[in-house]
């Protein structure tokens, strides 16, 4: 089982403590622009690239808006990683990118 925090939520969180973010989108998405800090781990990579992930570590996923996101939580939740998905993902990020 997973937890999920909308958009407003993680900022909030972001602005108090230090998180692991993986970012989900493909490689020409996460170019175009991804939260500073945010480790690339492609959906389409699964789950082979997930297994280079620290199962002691808490995860926050985030895609464009919420659906692979939500996918990524699923498998990794169900491969014992502690994992929280960004509802809205990009799509309703304000932020600052790179």
């Amino acid at each position: 089982m997973y937890q999920s925090m909308s958009i407003p939520e993680f900022e909030q969180k972001m602005k108090k403590e230090n998180v692991d973010l993986i970012d989900v989108r493909e490689a020409d998405e996460f170019a175009a622009g991804h939260i500073p800090g945010a480790t690339h781990v492609p959906l389409s990579g699964f789950p082979e690239a997930a297994e280079a992930l620290d199962k002691n570590k808490h995860y926050h996923v985030i895609c464009h808006s919420g659906g692979r996101s939500t996918m990524a939580c699923e498998q990794l939740s169900q491969a014992g990683y502690d994992v929280t998905n960004i509802m809205g993902g990009m799509s309703a990020w304000r932020g600052e990118t790179e």
